[in-house]
């Protein structure tokens, strides 16, 4: 932790430095606030993302999450405000890491990109020829999860309220049609 450099010391209470800062804009207090808890919110953030590099930057980005907030909050407990402001930004880094990777493994196997052969000609099937086929097999429920995911950039909680459905029955939809889609991909590519 020795990017960590405590050297402001302010004798006003937390609650007198988010007024000051509210009130005025005055980026000192703001500092001399966020360098009280510059530890709490590295530790918060290597807690959640397990990385020290990646709290780092999460503990940067977090001050300027806070310059902004803080000028439209009405904060009464600083330390647990900021507490929640700092898990809520991992949290979101982790699921914005998650939704990378789960796009990442989808595309293995959403996208046909074999050569094959006609007419003694080579030509590229278009991608998603064997997809499309593929999603018509699909049980009503799966194929509008994964339109709605995957085309429509709709999240499960948006889905579930387009579909009146819960969130967990759309993970499941979303689940199942991508393992029925990768099978009958790899059978068509199999022939």
């Amino acid at each position: 932790m020795s990017f960590i450099k405590r050297n402001i010391v302010n004798d006003l209470s937390d609650q007198d430095l988010v007024t000051k800062y509210q009130e005025d804009g005055n980026i000192q207090s703001l500092c001399d606030l966020y360098q009280r808890y510059l530890e709490l919110v590295y530790g918060v953030c290597l807690k959640y993302l397990n990385d020290e590099a990646s709290s780092k930057d999460a503990t940067m980005e977090v001050y300027e999450i806070l310059a902004n907030k803080l000028k439209s909050h009405s904060v009464d407990n600083f330390k647990g405000w900021l507490y929640s402001v700092v898990k809520n930004h991992c949290l979101q880094i982790l699921r914005k890491q998650k939704h990378q990777i789960e796009s990442l493994d989808s595309n293995e196997f959403m996208h046909s990109d074999e050569l094959m052969h006609h007419d003694s000609e080579f030509e590229l099937l278009s991608p998603h020829v064997d997809l499309h086929q593929c999603l018509e097999y699909l049980p009503s429920g799966q194929r509008e999860s994964i339109q709605w995911f995957y085309f429509e950039k709709k999240s499960y909680e948006e889905i579930a309220k387009i579909m009146q459905v819960d969130r967990e029955q759309v993970r499941s939809h979303i689940q199942n049609a991508r393992r029925n889609l990768k099978n009958c991909l790899n059978k068509k590519r199999n022939g």
